[in-house]
């Protein structure tokens, strides 16, 4: 494997580690071009393994014997570049976690039909911007059995560095696609959707005719104001997970853990 060392923040090849923002590595315009960045060696493993094709390393010098060995060997012929630790810090612009990135080819994306095929709990997520929350999600969701996950696109992009290392790399073990339809579309594929929200007409969470659904799409909203109206209207069940000591919301990480164990398929319940 080619190991060049960097002195500068300007070495050739070590841009989109540092001068590309998120949106020009997600490259909209020519998406099989596209790129992301994974941190961590334990979530770049993870994503080896999920068969994400590795472009370049950027590693503290420690780490190439150390905690990216492994990375290395299985990543033959991809460049890894190197510096101390104050320089990859000021390069990147922050601190490196266990002292690895690694860019990564985007995959083709792929259908909602393929994506649900043989799912009977899915995840809609619609207009969630906080990457930290799009990482809890997709790590409750891989936990709690949940089969995929679609996105609005409003919502912020699973492949988001952060996003990325909050989730563990579990944006690599549970399929996921964008929504570019409405929730109709999913009772074309066989599904009732529950949309949690807070209404005069909202159903507990324990309801039994929940729980009784052969194939369920959890709607989860957007942080601040949940979901609209018009998606509401057009949910089968409207949700709510009962509180206690006035408090009416929860953090939607936090409510989509809730709901995904509460609403689990009924094989895997005890």
């Amino acid at each position: 494997m080619p190991i060049i060392e960097i002195s500068s923040l300007s070495h050739p090849g070590v841009e989109m580690f540092c001068t590309l923002t998120e949106a020009q590595l997600r490259n909209r315009i020519e998406p099989d071009k596209g790129i992301f960045i994974v941190e961590s060696p334990k979530v770049i493993i993870r994503a080896l393994d999920a068969g994400y094709e590795p472009l370049a390393i950027l590693c503290e010098y420690k780490h190439i014997t150390g905690d990216a060995s492994d990375i290395i060997k299985r990543c033959e012929n991809v460049p890894v570049y190197t510096g101390n630790r104050e320089l990859l810090a000021t390069l990147t612009g922050y601190v490196l976690t266990r002292g690895v990135l690694c860019a990564m080819r985007r995959p083709a994306i792929r259908s909602m039909e393929e994506v649900c095929w043989e799912a009977r709990r899915i995840v809609v997520i619609d207009g969630v911007v906080d990457a930290t929350n799009i990482g809890a999600i997709f790590r409750s969701a891989a936990a709690l059995g949940i089969d995929a996950v679609l996105l609005t696109r409003n919502s912020c992009d699973p492949l988001n560095r952060r996003a990325v290392r909050v989730s563990m790399g579990a944006v690599f073990l549970v399929p996921w696609t964008w929504l570019d339809g409405s929730l109709r579309d999913l009772g074309k594929l066989g599904f009732r959707t529950a949309a949690m929200a807070l209404t005069d007409h909202s159903i507990s969470i324990d309801n039994h005719a929940l729980a009784s659904e052969s194939k369920l799409a959890i709607v989860m909203g957007t942080e601040g104001d949940g979901l609209s109206p018009e998606t509401i209207a057009e949910a089968d069940y409207v949700v709510r997970i009962p509180m206690s000591h006035g408090v009416d919301s929860l953090n939607v990480a936090a409510a989509a853990a809730v709901a995904f164990w509460e609403l689990r398929d009924t094989r895997f319940k005890d």
